[in-house]
């Protein structure tokens, strides 16, 4: 029997595990942002010394996680799992750099949604006492993404409004048995959710419904209300998306505006040109990794409702005229237990 499952998609943690430390790298747009405070590392070039973009971003990723075991203390040799994701085909960024830490790897693919699946999955391999440390990481870079998925930078081509902007950056957060907190308490794992969007500069709108049925669930799973919670923040819904979001969460008649953020639109300003704001799986990561936790730490937040949104197109899926089907983890995270 599922003890710990609460309604149909929800876990509640019976010993909460803790996130000891964090790691925050990101890319000099970022570090103009204003969150430029909260990253433990900023790029003054997005080839960080490499000779490819994809080669920066692997190395982003391997020293993320170097800045949260050193921050807890810990060596990779402590670290029961190491659980990443990227964007890249066969998240190639996670694999190659897990080459070089030789510890047990789960690889996971969620687009942008990939930090709060990593979480998620990592939380229950804690509670389920089969590990006491394990490291989450994700990463995503503009120039990586942009030449996968869309076009070549070299062409130059105007991006719509509806457009994003993914994230140079990689964030983690090492969790464990033991620790003070922040802890996650609950996680709601989402459902895969297409309506029929096949625009790939407007991924805002093909992950809202999924963010809505998620954090739908979540409440009628936990009876929680909004006034459970000090923040409800997504990963990357960014302008488009976050309105579409509201509108869907209205119609079943949860109104969450005043305490509803997005990492999309929080890490960007205006006056940066990203049209609707961030995205990337690297974009929620160094959010929560950075501005986020140190929320929770000081006494702003004491419990928030981490949505991670992902976009699930492919290369392969694009060219074939496929819908973009979304998913949306959800993490509550509490600074007490």
């Amino acid at each position: 029997m599922a003890q710990k499952k609460m309604g149909l998609q929800t876990v509640k943690f019976v010993n909460p595990p803790s996130i000891i430390s964090s790691g925050t790298i990101v890319g000099p747009k970022e570090g103009q942002g204003p969150l430029k405070d909260y990253f433990d590392m900023i790029l003054t070039d997005d080839t960080y010394g490499e000779k490819s973009w994809e080669k920066a971003e692997c190395k982003m990723f391997q020293d993320s996680v170097n800045l949260a075991l050193k921050k807890a203390s810990l060596n990779i040799n402590d670290i029961d799992y190491l659980i990443g994701g990227d964007l890249l085909n066969q998240i190639i960024t996670s694999s190659f750099a897990a080459r070089q830490f030789n510890v047990p790897t789960f690889g996971l693919y969620g687009a942008c949604s990939t930090m709060a699946e990593g979480l998620s999955i990592g939380s229950m391999l804690i509670d389920g006492g089969f590990a006491d440390y394990v490291i989450v990481t994700t990463s995503s870079h503009f120039s990586t993404a942009e030449r996968q998925y869309r076009f070549p930078l070299e062409q130059g081509v105007q991006r719509p409004f509806t457009a994003q902007w993914t994230v140079t950056g990689s964030g983690s957060s090492l969790l464990s048995s033991t620790g003070s907190g922040p802890y996650i308490t609950h996680v709601t794992t989402g459902k895969v959710v297409d309506l029929g969007m096949k625009d790939a500069n407007n991924m805002g709108a093909a992950m809202a419904p999924a963010a809505a049925d998620t954090i739908i669930t979540h409440f009628n799973d936990t009876g929680f209300t909004i006034n459970d919670y000090d923040l409800i923040i997504t990963g990357d819904m960014a302008r488009v998306g976050k309105s579409i979001l509201m509108e869907l969460l209205n119609k079943d008649g949860l109104n969450i505006e005043d305490k509803y953020k997005d990492c999309g639109i929080e890490i960007y300003d205006e006056s940066q040109d990203v049209h609707s704001g961030g995205s990337g799986a690297g974009c929620s990561a160094v959010v929560l990794n950075g501005w986020l936790l140190s929320q929770i730490k000081n006494g702003t937040f004491n419990r928030v409702l981490f949505i991670a949104t992902g976009a699930l197109l492919s290369p392969t899926s694009t060219q074939q005229g496929e819908s973009i089907p979304g998913i949306a983890h959800a993490v509550t995270i509490s600074r007490y237990t």
